[in-house]
């Protein structure tokens, strides 16, 4: 079969990819320098393809598409795409990054740190005086958002600073809280609110929701950034009834260089770069060669998603 491989790799991950496929499978790899024209050619040939082209492609794609190895855990903008093949997703191969990310995100906010940095980078020493206005992460009431791989990841984390964490999802096991009006009702007591939503939950962080948080609380997002209604998160940071905001995402990314989130003193924001890592690309290399293997077998993808229905 053909393989076309969409995702950039550097040399040593090729050799890794060509070595561990079977005979009988040709490659092509996406080259820096191809044209669109020569890109979109190459993947018109592909049965077996590595990584996110345009949704446009996909939904073009001739019938002998058999496999696509999606190499991001979100698939959004693929939601209800019909293909002939099938298609699986990376799992949970971000989710201990993402959480760590905005887990150190929080406690950088709550001991200083991003406050500390800038004082640094100024050579400015402050010492005591920043001491009373230091918070703790340890035993703090927490919602997570969500209970896929990275909700329960974050939870995981989070538990060790021996926080009381809930989780907010409507079918994953173990949830405590299923629906938004159950929510609603204990966000009054509740120290850190961490999504972790699909960008299918647009705007579920509203303005309703947003208000009826703890006074002094912490808001942080490594879902997705149109979850959050960015303008009335703002407000809420403005008007100090959140103490602030970890944002691994945001509405608009590249985040536009006249946003308020910029200059905000209680907002750390981490770029989208949650879910990075120096094996970053390794992993999509190997959970693409164990799939392939998995079809030629007739065992079970890891991680198949139905595009359809979104997850």
């Amino acid at each position: 079969m053909q393989i076309y491989i969409h995702t950039i790799l550097d040399e040593a991950l090729r050799q890794r990819l060509l070595a561990g496929i079977p005979d009988g499978h040709s490659v092509e790899f996406h080259e820096e320098n191809d044209t669109d024209a020569a890109v979109r050619q190459k993947f018109d040939r592909g049965q077996l393809i590595l990584g996110n082209p345009p949704a446009g492609w996909l939904a073009e794609k001739p019938v002998d598409l058999e496999f696509w190895q999606l190499d991001s855990a979100g698939f959004d903008k693929y939601k209800g795409l019909k293909i002939k093949g099938r298609a699986a997703n990376m799992g949970d191969w971000f989710a201990r990054p993402c959480a760590e990310t905005i887990v150190a995100g929080l406690m950088a906010l709550y001991r200083g740190i991003d406050a500390l940095t800038l004082l640094k980078q100024n050579k400015q020493w402050v010492g005591h005086t920043m001491r009373p206005y230091l918070g703790l992460m340890d035993g703090r009431e927490v919602v997570v958002l969500g209970g896929g791989t990275i909700g329960t990841a974050t939870r995981e984390i989070l538990e060790g600073f021996r926080c009381r964490v809930r989780t907010v999802a409507r079918t994953a096991p173990g949830a405590e809280i299923r629906s938004k009006e159950e929510l609603l009702a204990v966000l009054p007591m509740v120290d850190i609110v961490v999504n972790t939503l699909p960008g299918t939950a647009d705007k579920y962080v509203d303005r309703e929701m947003l208000a009826t948080m703890k006074s002094g609380s912490v808001y942080a997002n490594v879902g997705r950034g149109n979850t959050t209604d960015e303008d009335a998160l703002l407000d809420a940071l403005r008007s100090d009834h959140l103490s602030g905001a970890v944002l691994d995402v945001t509405e608009v990314e590249p985040l536009p260089e006249d946003s308020p989130l910029w200059t905000l003193p209680n907002v750390i924001l981490t770029q989208h770069t949650g879910g990075g890592q120096a094996d970053e690309h390794l992993g999509k290399v190997d959970i693409f060669l164990r799939n392939l293997a998995n079809l030629e077998t007739g065992e079970a993808l890891e991680s198949e998603v139905d595009l359809a229905r979104g997850y």
